[in-house]
Parts: structure tokens; sequence; C-alpha cells
């Protein structure tokens, strides 16, 4: 791949420019941070005293074993030797999407996305057709269309659910035909499952497609649904071996290995994630009714949804500005984030600038919504 023909990745710039900056992080998709003294709050004694006298050396590129037994703890037909971890979600996506399609070969991607999943199979020459999810089809990708799209030449199927932007969920049954298709047809499944654990009704939690399939890839991270992304740790599980090895190799250039503490923490983080999702899950619960209600006094300017699963949603915005020029409004004017649709452009079909992203996943949204109320009825005012 040329790596000087990759583009701005535009949500890291726009976030990159103001989440560090403006007053009101609205848009936040990782559910509420623990401090690390909440973290280990829940470490045992043993736990705690191995961290403090833990040296800062170099880890295995893998990951340490007690790490990848904890991951896959959290599966029910994958053992530690099938998983790799890397550093944060997004160093798993620019390799796996580079070592499962080559140039040339024809993959699927569900868009509005995460911009490298598309980015770097279309900048690594691959053909690549979109799966659009479409608020008309509740976000939903139709199975019909996925097999008129498939090729011979098709090698990857990638898919993410609980969706973002939008906190969709796919049902079960199409979520398993789907893992069926992609093997009778010798396609690899990757499903970036990073906020999974996050749903409103837990009937809804996907089975993971690394549980379903011996082919398919399932994306994780601590960012998302734990809350944790200062820790910088994601992974692959997959029951395929030898293309996890692979992966390993292509690691060896760029992190190499995590870093220790965060190895550590993570650790304990995962042996206790049903309690730590639980909070999360207890946050997004608790904040829903406050942006319902935020949003039904504004009803005449949006239309919104709470996510079904995951801690972002993407409501549609009715001004005539579009919602790209009232974003920047937002953010300019009165310090709200909020990301655009032109966030998620794809280069394979048109996203229309009437959505923006907003997450409920942050303790005390308030402040965040009384600045974004006062900037609304200013503009009313004005």
């Amino acid at each position: 791949m040329n790596r000087t023909a990759l583009p701005d990745f535009r949500l890291e710039v726009y976030l990159g420019r103001w989440e560090f900056t403006a007053r009101h992080h609205l848009t936040a998709s990782d559910a509420e941070s623990l401090t690390i003294g909440e973290l280990l709050d829940l470490a045992s004694e043993q736990e705690r005293e191995a961290f403090l006298a833990q040296k800062l050396m170099y880890t295995s590129t893998w990951g340490e074993r007690p790490l990848l037994e904890a991951i896959a703890s959290t599966y029910e037909h994958v053992d530690a030797d099938h998983v790799l971890t890397f550093v944060g979600a997004e160093e798993a996506i620019f390799w796996a999407m580079q070592e499962l399609v080559g140039p040339g070969d024809h993959a699927l991607v569900t868009v509005p996305c995460y911009q490298s999943m598309e980015t770097i199979l279309l900048r690594g020459g691959a053909d690549v057709s979109p799966l659009h999810l479409r608020p008309e089809d509740d976000w939903r990708i139709d199975l019909d269309a996925v097999e008129r799209l498939l090729r011979p030449s098709t090698r990857l199927v990638a898919v993410n659910f609980p969706n973002n932007p939008s906190g969709a969920v796919l049902d079960h049954d199409t979520f398993r035909r789907l893992a069926e298709l992609c093997d009778e047809r010798g396609i690899h499944l990757f499903s970036d499952e990073v906020f999974r654990g996050l749903e409103r009704d837990p009937a809804d939690m996907l089975p993971q497609a690394a549980d379903i399939s011996q082919n398919a890839l399932s994306l994780n991270v601590m960012s998302k649904s734990y809350g944790l992304p200062g820790l910088r740790l994601g992974w692959l599980a997959c029951r395929d071996r030898a293309l996890l090895e692979r992966l390993e190799r292509l690691k060896h250039y760029t992190s190499i290995c995590n870093p220790v503490p965060s190895e550590l923490l993570a650790t304990i983080a995962l042996r206790n994630g049903e309690r730590i999702r639980d909070r999360n899950r207890a946050i997004i619960r608790e904040n829903v009714p406050v942006f319902a209600e935020f949003f039904a006094r504004w009803e005449e300017l949006f239309e919104w949804a709470p996510p079904e699963g995951g801690c972002v949603s993407f409501p549609l915005y009715r001004g005539a500005e579009g919602a790209n020029a009232f974003c920047r409004a937002a953010v300019e004017q009165a310090g709200v984030v909020l990301l655009p649709a032109e966030i998620f452009h794809s280069e394979l079909v048109e996203i229309p600038d009437d959505r923006f992203r907003i997450g409920v996943g942050r303790r005390d949204p308030q402040p965040g919504l009384e600045a974004f109320d006062d900037f609304l009825r200013s503009r009313r005012a004005a």
C-alpha cells in the first residue's frame, strides 16, 4: 500500500482540534472512564502488589499470558492461543485490512463506518462495495443485498454492530446467517464488536463472531464498553492461528508490544468486566431520559432515538444549513462538540448532510446539554 496516499483521518483531525479545547464533549463514543485508583480497588491485594512491583519492561508481542487468558475468558470457543493483542483497535484494523485483502480483491464494508476500515482497503488497491446502512432500514444490513454483492473475488465482509454512529444492533438470525454465508464461500467475516456489552436490552447482545465461525475475526478493545481508552489496548480473536501469526509479524513494524502497565490494568478490568459494564450500562440508562427530554424540547429541529447498543446515536437535524455547518457553529460559538455527518464521509456512497453523532455514555451530561440548549435559544432569538 502506498502509505503517502492515506488521506487525513477525519474523526481524529476533528477531535484533535476540539476534544481537549472545547468545554462540552457531547460526542464521546466511550463510556465513562474509571480512575486508576477505582480500577485498582477492583483488584485483589496480590494484583495490586504485582502492579506496583512490576518493572517497566518489554512484553510479549502477542500479549502476556494472564492478559490473553482474561480476554479468552470473555469468549465461549476461543482460547488464549487464538488471541492477539494490539495497541488499541486501530492498529488491529490497520494490519488486518491489509492482510486479509490484497490488490484487486473484493470486500464488503458497512457504511457509515470507522474510516480506516474503508480507507485502508481502498488505498491498498481493493475493490470495495458498501453495505449501506440507511435510517429507513433502521440501520440494518439486508442479507439479500449481501448475497447480490458477493463475487468469486470477495475475500472479506467487515461489519460493526452495535454500530457506530447509529447505535443499531443487528438481529441474531441475520448475524448468524451472515457468518454462515461467509463460511460457505470461504470469506473472512471481520466483526467490529467494540460496543458489545452496552445493549439496552441484554437479549440483543450478539454472539461474538469468533465464537460462531472458525474463520471470523472478532475485534474488541478496552476503550468503549469498558470505558478505558487510556489503556490503549485492543485485540483480535480468531480460531485461525496461522492468520494471527501473520498479523503478529506485521505488528513488529508498528507497536511491537503493549505497555506493561496497560496489560496489567486491562487484565484486572477484564476479570471484573461484567461489573464494569453493569456500571456503564447504568450510566447510559440514567442519561437516556435526560437526552430524550432535551430532544423533545427541540422536536422541530431534531429526530432522535436512543442507541440500541453502545453509547452513541445519530440524530437527524432538520435545519436548512445542514448538520455540518450546524456542528461547526455549535463548537465555535458554544463550545459544544458534536460530530457532523461529514466526519463519516465515504468514498463509496453519499452520506447525507443531515445527521450528527452524540454520545450518552459519560456521567453528568447536563452542563453540556444546557450549553447546547442556550446555543439553540440564541439562534432562535437571532
